[in-house]
């Protein structure tokens, strides 16, 4: 258990002081597990999730080819046209920003709205840190409201049997969907106070021009599909996968076709982020070892013994000790780690774990939002900012980070509680 504990914090170590090697660091530290006998190869396959590798490969796929049609540009253009003031449509931005990412990964969002903000920032002469900072932080909110919002909600989904559905309605009780949406009622009321000083009027002259339509149709085709998989009794368990991936497939073969070029068949499949689906088919090799090393089982019954059996204790720890930490490291990673210690500390309590599950996902998507470096959307927000010549100070980020972090988890901290306790 020593040499597993020991490789398993170098791992972690290593790749936050090495961000842009986090794959190939994981990938080596699963290697090094299989090696060392720590995890028998005859075990390997069975802890890689290819249900989750599948769903997030496929999934960005189809959202770049959305992207690239502009259509939520053009959405985002319709929306500004129905506002008065700079004020209203910072909050309606983040809001649609946020409904995006409810189906689109957190940092694709950032990317195709962010140039929206940029462009009322120079049509009214003003600064565009705050709308940005806005819709980074919205993205992160909604991105654990579906199971393919987020990387996380995937990790989650895959791991507890949850399907699409599942995020809506969970064990006859209202979801995980619900407990967002009223973290994203009070923080748009926080945004209307921080930018109450935004009052300058707005208009867009120009729409996007959108000349195809059909990536639109594949995304919500694929979101359905979804639907419907979550309502077939006993569904393979690669359903959501295969489903993302199929999607995909049409997606890249239909855009080649449009493009008459062979070439145009790798453009979408260019866009996947394998950096991220290696990172984490490591990172379940790495957990497969620690699993079978004891480890997970050894910390569930340290939090257990902190806790001294108290199911309000132990929920409460891991909620916000889920939003302090991935304020400063990713939450992939983080999520993928404390699933299996969830699920212990819930069979060492005797209780069903859903709660537990709930609480680490709700803290550790949205403690993301504290900090400018604690999620990958807030990271290209700023970025994109820098980019075009502005530069974001701490205060400018905790100023709406924090206040709008607390106005979600704590709702969620008590919605949860009170429903699956």
């Amino acid at each position: 258990m020593k040499t597993a504990i020991i490789l398993f914090a170098l791992t972690y170590v290593l790749m936050l002081a090495f961000q842009k090697y986090r794959p190939v660091i994981a990938v080596t530290s699963a290697v090094l597990f299989i090696i060392s006998g720590i995890l028998p190869i005859n075990k390997v396959l069975s802890y890689i999730d290819w249900n989750v590798l599948m769903m997030i490969a496929g999934t960005m796929g189809t959202v770049s080819l959305v992207i690239k049609s502009g259509l939520p540009s053009l959405i985002a253009d319709h929306i500004i046209r129905k506002v008065s003031s700079v004020r209203m449509a910072i909050v309606t931005i983040a809001l649609f920003a946020g409904i995006v990412s409810a189906f689109i990964d957190n940092v694709a969002t950032v990317l195709m709205i962010a140039p929206i903000a940029l462009s009322i920032a120079k049509k009214l002469n003003i600064s565009p840190v705050g709308m940005v900072i806005a819709i980074a932080v919205s993205s992160n909110l909604q991105g654990a409201a579906t199971l393919v919002g987020d990387t996380t909600s995937m990790l989650l989904g895959s791991y507890a049997g949850m399907n699409f559905a599942d995020f809506f309605v969970y064990q006859g009780k209202p979801g995980i969907f619900f407990a967002v949406q009223m973290g994203a009622v009070i923080s748009a009321i926080i945004l209307l106070w921080v930018f109450r000083k935004e009052t300058a009027a707005v208009s867009c002259d120009e729409l996007t021009k959108v000349d195809d339509f059909v990536p639109g149709v594949l995304l919500v085709a694929n979101i359905v599909l979804l639907i419907l998989a979550s309502l077939v009794p006993n569904s393979p368990e690669m359903a959501n996968g295969i489903i993302c991936v199929v999607v995909c497939v049409v997606g890249v073969v239909y855009h080649a076709v449009r493009n008459k070029q062979f070439r145009a068949l790798w453009e979408p499949i260019a866009e996947i982020d394998f950096a991220t689906v290696t990172l984490l088919a490591g990172l379940f090799l790495v957990i497969g070892g620690i699993t079978e090393a004891g480890v997970v089982s050894s910390v569930a019954e340290i939090f257990t013994t902190i806790s001294n059996g108290n199911l309000l204790v132990i929920y409460t720890v891991i909620v916000w000790m889920s939003v302090v930490l991935s304020a400063f490291i990713d939450n992939i990673p983080y999520v993928a780690t404390m699933l299996p210690v969830v699920q212990q500390i819930a069979v060492t309590m005797g209780v069903e774990p859903t709660l537990l599950y709930f609480g680490l996902l709700s803290g550790a998507t949205l403690g993301g939002n504290l900090t400018p470096i604690g999620a990958s959307a807030n990271i290209t927000g700023i970025g994109i900012l820098r980019k075009e010549g502005w530069e974001v100070k701490n205060t400018d980020f905790l100023k709406i980070g924090v206040p709008f972090t607390l106005a979600a988890v704590i709702p969620a901290y008590i919605y949860f509680w009170i429903l699956y306790a």
